[in-house]
């Protein structure tokens, strides 16, 4: 089974990712203006309409912008907890076709199956992914303050990463254009991580199976992509560790594809083929294309049903924790 992983944009100011398998195409989060999400997506020859569903992590702006037009307009179904389903239908006063799961359990969507779980960040209940299939497992760790002990357990069995190395300490503590009081809330538990964070978390997940890290989310103002892949690729050299491949992920433009597979493994960076979608004379899509899109009802996984129990009780506690913070801050806040 062929994936392929595209990250169509991620920093302070928007982050969308796309996978494709052979059976489904999914966005993570859409964090673009619908516009946007389409031009991206067409740099490598896909539309919004062929997507099967959209995974959102949490309701911030920088992950939910493009929702309104992308899911909401073309009903695509939208995955997310009931808290942020109700959040971002809020913000964006609009509906959508929601598949609602609860956070610690899993469902599959095709022949994805995901995993999720809870993350320390100021949303209402903000989840990492780790996306399952046959061949490769994904995680997506991005928007949260701190790793802990379940969040690693959780996206250890990943071959690929997607990271967050947002700010580096310096740089953000000489930043001028935010006030201490955002700066706290970034350097808080419930914030962001720096990339001395992001390096324990790597060091904590080096294994044979680990082949690639994203290192996603950077502020603009207060990183740099050498700074993070410097900081990183010394927890690599310590370790004496030299198959993983960091790569660098823009706010402005998508990363080459990444192509999952075993068979391709001598040239995994490139662009997905075109995938046609022959038609014959009555409009019916001929056997072997990609159908378009159609709705994919997730099925909760019984194993995964006892780690949801307490979820409602630790997420009360942690917001209960959190100080008042404000989002409407300037547009890199973070």
């Amino acid at each position: 089974m062929a994936v392929r992983l595209t990250i169509l944009g991620s920093g302070s100011r928007g982050n969308c990712a796309y996978l494709e398998t052979d059976q489904v195409r999914l966005l993570i989060d859409a964090g673009f203006s619908g516009k946007q999400i389409r031009q991206r997506l067409a740099t490598i020859g896909r539309t919004p309409e062929t997507l099967n569903g959209i995974l959102l992590t949490h309701e911030h702006s920088d992950h939910a912008t493009g929702l309104k037009v992308i899911a909401g307009k073309l009903g695509i179904p939208l995955y997310a907890n009931r808290l942020t389903l109700d959040a971002v239908s809020s913000q964006a006063k609009s509906t959508f076709q929601g598949k609602i799961f609860q956070t610690g359990c899993a469902f599959d969507i095709g022949d994805v199956t995901v995993e999720t779980f809870s993350i320390p960040h100021d949303a209402q209940d903000p989840v990492g992914f780790l996306l399952r299939t046959e061949s490769v497992s994904i995680g997506f760790l991005t928007d949260l303050g701190h790793a802990t002990a379940m969040v690693l357990d959780r996206v250890r069995p990943a071959n690929a990463l997607i990271l967050e190395t947002n700010y580096d300490t310096q740089l953000l503590q000489a930043d001028t254009k935010r006030p201490w009081s955002i700066k706290q809330r970034i350097m808080s538990r419930h914030g962001h991580l720096s990339n001395e964070a992001a390096a324990k978390v790597a060091e904590a997940l080096i294994s044979d199976h680990l082949s690639h890290i994203y290192m996603a989310h950077l502020s603009r103002d207060c990183n740099q992509p050498e700074l993070a892949e410097k900081t990183l690729n010394q927890v690599f050299l310590q370790a004496g560790v030299n198959h993983v491949r960091l790569h660098r992920t823009e706010q402005d433009a998508p990363c080459p594809t990444l192509c999952l597979d075993a068979s391709v493994q001598e040239n995994p960076m490139e662009a997905p083929p075109q995938i046609a979608h022959p038609q014959n004379e009555s409009g019916v899509v001929a056997a072997g294309a990609l159908a378009p899109a159609k709705t994919i009802n997730p099925q909760i996984s019984d194993s995964s049903q006892a780690s949801c129990d307490d979820h409602d009780a630790f997420f009360r506690r942690l917001m209960n924790d959190l100080p008042p913070t404000e989002e409407d801050e300037p547009a890199d806040a973070s």
